[in-house]
């Protein structure tokens, strides 16, 4: 590496809003962070199931209650 073009390379402490902490390689000195793999619901398997149920049924409740279009009118084409 060349010198003094590089910023330099720390052993940085993260620390989650949970309160598990941890060290990695960082050009900042410390890191905080609001999710983690210990805390976040994908990583520790508690993750919602999202009622997809609902959805479909909220999305036809409002196409149920929107007016229908009027139809198009057709134009006449003055190709020869």
């Amino acid at each position: 590496m060349k010198k003094d073009i590089h910023p330099p390379y720390y052993k940085t402490k993260v620390s989650c809003a949970c309160g598990n902490s941890f060290e990695v390689g960082s050009t900042l000195k410390e890191i905080k962070v609001e999710v983690c793999s210990e805390c976040h619901p994908f990583y520790t398997g508690k993750e919602k199931v999202v009622d997809a149920a609902g959805r479909v049924e909220k999305f036809n409740k409002k196409r149920a209650m929107a007016k229908p279009k009027a139809p198009k009118k057709e134009r006449k084409s003055n190709k020869k």
